[in-house]
C-alpha cells in the first residue's frame, strides 16, 4: 500500500529536466552549449557542496524565479545545475510564512532595531495615514535584510556541511571496500 501511494505521489511531483531537454528549450538556447557541458551534471566533491551554496543562496536572495538563477549561477560556477535546482525548493510556498518569521527575527537580531533608533523618523511616521506605511515599510525592509542575512549564512553554511557529508560518506564508503577485501583475502 505505501509504495502504491509512493508511486502516485511520484508521478504527481515536478521533475527536473534532463540535460537533453534543457538543450532543446527554445528560451535556453543562447546558452544551450553551456548547459550541454557533462562536468555540470556530475555528482563530484566540488560540484555538489557549489550547488547546494547556490541553491540556498538562490533559494533564500530571490522569490521568485530561484530555479533558474541557481541554474544560470552554476554556469560560471562549474557547480551542479541539478543539486543547485533542487536545494531552491528549501524555500517553497509552505515553508514561506516560516521563513519570513525567521528573516524578520535575524534582520531585527542583525540591525538591532529598536524604538530609540529611528528617533524624529519615526515621530513623523507615527502621524496620519503614515503610521500603516511606516510599519510595513520598516517590517519589509528588516526582512528583506533577514533574508539577505539568510542567503549568505546558508550557503556559507551549506557549503560547508555538504562538503564534510561528502567526505564523510566517500571515507565510510572506502572503509567498508578495505574491511571487504581483508575478509575475502586474509593476510597470509
Amino acid at each position: 500500500m505505501f509504495r502504491k501511494a509512493l508511486n502516485w505521489l511520484s508521478a504527481r511531483m515536478p521533475r527536473m529536466p534532463e540535460r537533453h531537454e534543457m538543450e532543446r528549450n527554445r528560451w535556453l538556447a543562447p546558452i544551450a552549449h553551456r548547459f550541454g557541458r557533462s562536468e555540470l551534471w556530475r555528482f563530484t566533491r566540488r560540484s555538489v557542496p557549489r550547488g547546494v551554496a547556490l541553491g540556498l543562496f538562490a533559494g533564500f536572495i530571490v522569490p521568485l524565479g530561484q530555479i533558474f538563477l541557481a541554474a544560470f549561477l552554476a554556469l560560471p560556477a562549474r557547480a551542479n545545475v541539478p543539486v543547485a535546482a533542487l536545494i531552491t525548493f528549501v524555500t517553497n510556498p509552505f515553508t514561506l510564512p516560516f521563513w519570513l518569521m525567521v528573516a524578520n527575527r535575524v534582520g531585527r537580531i542583525v540591525l538591532n532595531l529598536d524604538p530609540v533608533t529611528f528617533g524624529s523618523a519615526k515621530a513623523a511616521l507615527e502621524q496620519g495615514w503614515w503610521v500603516e506605511f511606516g510599519w510595513w515599510l520598516q517590517t519589509a525592509g528588516v526582512t528583506a535584510f533577514g533574508f539577505v542575512v539568510l542567503s549568505i549564512v546558508t550557503a556559507a553554511l551549506g557549503y560547508l556541511i555538504s562538503g564534510w557529508l561528502w567526505r564523510f560518506i566517500v571515507a565510510r564508503r572506502w572503509g567498508r571496500r578495505v574491511r571487504r577485501a581483508k575478509s575475502l583475502h586474509p593476510a597470509e
